[in-house]
């Protein structure tokens, strides 16, 4: 029942022309502080059900976007050398030098397991290299406010 489309929220935000870009926050600050109230603080709601009241607490669990879409939603650059946003400054992407354009293969090697044959594997991939770098770990909460501070 919870899953019906009459109890589903969708918000889209769909640039123009004249693309908002990194001021997004404009659009979503509205949305974020409402989703901070109804986490910290919940709302009052009705069980017809036991005909009783209750603090209902809510929260926004995920977003579905495309690269562009999520380089504005976290002022990350999606494009470009620093496009990837699991490897972001710890990458090794670079410019092409006839076009100009950001070159990714062979970069995510790293995040298999140590023990996968693709580390070894010299011909499918960057010709005779070998995997060795490790993924440095996912950073935790504090970093994260930490690095946006």
């Amino acid at each position: 029942m919870c899953m019906s489309s009459e109890y589903m929220f969708l918000m889209m935000v769909i640039p123009r022309p004249s693309n908002p870009k990194f001021l997004i926050d404009v659009y979503l600050e509205p949305l974020i502080e409402e989703l901070q109230n109804l986490w910290h603080l919940g709302v009052l709601t009705r069980d017809s059900a036991k005909d009783e009241t209750f603090t209902m607490s809510a929260t926004l669990m995920w977003t579905v976007n495309d690269l562009p879409a999520y380089g504005m939603a976290s002022e990350w650059s999606s494009t470009g050398v620093m496009g990837c946003p699991v490897c972001m400054e710890d990458t090794r992407a670079f410019y092409l030098q006839n076009g100009r354009k950001a070159y990714y293969f062979d970069c995510h090697r790293q995040f298999l397991p140590p023990d996968h044959p693709y580390h070894r594997n010299k011909k499918v991939f960057t010709k005779n290299r070998v995997e060795r770098k490790v993924a440095r770990p996912r950073l935790t909460e504090k970093q994260i406010r930490d690095w946006l501070e």
